[in-house]
């Protein structure tokens, strides 16, 4: 074989390994994954919008589940309204409870351990108001403020093929830019998920609610599941606390 085949050994010398050191991750990283005081009082933030009173309904029952499991407190948030006035005065639209406070920030809901967001659908997703909240987190995903945290939907919708599970399937996408943890219901809500004497909202995504044209309120089997989602999710964020 000619000069350069490659049956030679080569006789150059080989480089020295080269040693990598890897950088510490920034500050902002690194203190988000620092495990939660198991000692402190744990908060979990339920979150909504809310036009019509359904997921109202449900937020104010999932609080009550919430506030029963033991160490855990439920703060109940809305977020700010993008309509105006007189837009939502042709659509009937109910004032708003001003017991319940509008987050004043997104950056608020770094002092939380949980969340549990509930929205009604649009066309199969979350409302505008809510995807407009979500789309306010931009500081807060730059730097992972909310990486590790556990959180749920519940939702409303109009018909029983609106979007019971879509809305949550397509909500699921900000948790994931966020690095936060999806904590689904299941069936642990046990023989009540497979009643079929009654219309009933929910699904294994989480807490529902179907308002029909508006007038319709949330059954008690309803409200039950979502005061049942409340406990479920206080019972998970106690035992992320606990490592």
């Amino acid at each position: 074989m000619g000069k350069g085949g490659g049956c030679v050994p080569s006789k150059k010398k080989l480089p020295e390994p080269t040693t990598i050191v890897h950088e510490s991750p920034p500050e902002s990283i690194s203190s988000i994954t620092a495990p939660p005081d198991p000692n402190k009082n744990l908060k979990l933030f339920i979150v909504f919008y809310s036009m019509y009173g359904h997921v109202e309904g449900l937020a104010r029952r999932m609080k009550m589940g919430v506030d029963a499991v033991d160490g855990v407190e439920a703060v109940l948030f809305r977020v700010p309204e993008t309509l105006p006035d007189d837009a939502l005065a042709q659509m009937r639209a109910p004032p708003k409870d001003d017991s319940i406070p509008v987050i004043k920030s997104p950056a608020d809901l770094v002092s939380a351990d949980g969340f549990l967001f509930g929205f009604p659908t649009r066309y199969g997703c979350m409302a505008a108001q809510m995807k407009a909240f979500f789309d306010s987190t931009g500081q807060l995903w730059k730097e992972q403020k909310l990486s590790g945290k556990a959180a749920g939907f519940f939702v409303s919708t109009g018909t029983q093929g609106g979007g019971q599970e879509t809305t949550a399937w397509t909500a699921i996408t900000q948790l994931a830019h966020h690095g936060m943890l999806f904590v689904p219901i299941g069936y642990t809500f046990g023989a009540g998920m497979f009643k079929m004497d009654s219309i009933r909202g929910g699904s294994p995504y989480g807490a529902g609610v179907f308002a029909g044209d508006g007038t319709r309120e949330a059954s008690e089997m309803e409200l039950a599941l979502a005061e049942h989602q409340g406990k479920y999710m206080a019972v998970v964020i106690k035992k992320l606390a606990q490592g």
